[in-house]
């Protein structure tokens, strides 16, 4: 649960600002994407894997 400190004062706009940045900050938006569905841990480990051979090959100008 996200708690947002306003005081009296304070714009509705501004406070809602704080709330958004807030729950971007906490990234509870990717943890329930990441808990829809089940993936298996070795699945996991051959995007990880993946990902980072295509990463190295853009560095390394082979991809065009």
């Amino acid at each position: 649960m996200l708690i947002i400190d306003s005081k009296d004062c304070e714009n509705i706009d501004k406070a809602l600002k704080k709330y958004k940045k807030k729950f971007e900050k906490s990234r509870i938006l990717l943890q329930l994407r990441e808990r829809q569905a089940f993936i298996k841990p070795s699945i996991r480990h051959r995007t990880k894997v993946l990902k980072a051979v295509y990463k190295q090959q853009l560095e390394t100008g082979k991809l065009d």
